[in-house]
């Protein structure tokens, strides 16, 4: 366990509140410096920002509860069906597959453990 109970029990306040205009600006500013910089993560990173400003907008207000409830979970299916669909298991069941996965699961944990170690150094700063 890298947590104690203390450090458990801490609450978290908001510092201030975020206004409007930020939470509307914040995925269109985000979105020019990805194009920039990283030009072939923009379309992914595009549907993100695009799903936020409709969501903060409040203009779609219709549109953004279809695309948050039953259309993603629709996408979410026709996803799984064609990947599932294509799928081999004497493709897929490889020592390198595999070793891609157990990579997956060491990061994770790595970047789980890497955040509460951070967070344990930030309340000695503070």
């Amino acid at each position: 366990a890298l947590t104690s109970e203390k450090e458990r029990k801490i609450r978290m306040v908001q510092l201030r509140t975020v206004s409007k205009r930020e939470k509307i600006l914040f995925p269109v500013v985000l979105l020019l410096l990805v194009a920039l910089l990283l030009p072939d993560a923009a379309p992914l990173l595009g549907m993100f920002c695009f799903g936020n400003l409709m969501r903060e907008s409040g203009v779609v207000e219709r549109l953004s509860d279809t695309v948050q409830n039953g259309l993603i979970n629709i996408v979410t299916i026709f996803l799984g069906l064609s990947v599932g669909a294509k799928l081999v298991a004497d493709k897929f069941l490889q020592p390198q597959t595999l070793g891609i996965l157990l990579l997956g699961v060491i990061a994770f944990g790595i970047g789980t453990a890497a955040g509460v170690l951070m967070a344990k150094l930030l309340n000695l700063c503070s």
